[in-house]
């Protein structure tokens, strides 16, 4: 093969290339952000105003996103396991009315582990087990992002002032959905997202009621 053919192809094959890459931009252009939109939920208008707009830098990091988690498959609980879990965060919220702040650790606490029993990143890589949970739990993940958030700033290991007790009751209802999610579906399409529950209070799922007084606002510091 002479040097001006070999030259020919290589010019041709570079523009194929070229070609192939400018498609894939403008199709991403076009359907990514819808397809991001109906993936991630109330997740990607977070992730826009985490880059204070930015709607090209969010959809870059829910990509990665997905790319980095979106292959992941959940394990199911064993039976023994999903009752052992429900009866401990039962116990949490029963513990609420007098210590908010032990029930509110709990929770973050629960939540780590029984995502890393759902095969999830394990509980000591918070960032990472959020952001997986989030590509597969879009609808849910932020009651996670509460209560850890809460914790942090109680421990002062965050600028953030600490959670009020009301701040710490929101937080516990919202993260029971993610909880619920996870010990009451063992499989799920991670594709498509389910439609949020009509109020996080709805108490109809077996072993997961709140007690009384969770709801009032006079429960205890703790």
């Amino acid at each position: 093969m002479s040097t001006g053919v070999l030259i020919a192809l290589i010019v041709v094959v570079a523009a194929v290339v070229a070609v192939a890459a400018v498609s894939a931009v403008r199709a991403r252009g076009s359907h990514g952000g819808r397809g991001l939109k109906h993936r991630f939920g109330p997740e990607y208008d977070r992730a826009v105003a985490r880059h204070d707009g930015d709607v090209e830098a969010a959809e870059r990091e829910l990509d990665a996103l997905v790319q980095r988690h979106g292959e992941l498959r959940e394990r199911p609980l064993e039976p023994a396991e999903r009752e052992r879990f429900i009866a401990r965060w039962t116990a949490a919220q029963e513990r609420f009315v007098d210590s908010p702040r032990a029930a509110v650790t709990e929770a973050d606490r629960l939540l780590a582990e029984v995502a890393g029993a759902r095969g999830f990143p394990d509980a000591g890589r918070y960032e990472e087990q959020l952001g997986a949970l989030s590509v597969h739990h879009a609808d849910h993940v932020h009651g996670y992002r509460r209560v850890h958030s809460a914790v942090d700033a109680h421990e002062g290991t965050t600028g953030d002032r600490a959670a009020g007790t009301e701040d710490m009751r929101a937080a516990m209802v919202e993260a029971r959905a993610l909880f619920d999610d996870l010990v009451g579906r063992a499989h799920r399409d991670p594709g498509r997202r389910r439609a949020p529950q009509s109020t996080p209070q709805d108490h109809s799922r077996p072993g997961l009621h709140l007690p009384r007084g969770f709801h009032r606002h006079q429960a205890k510091e703790g």
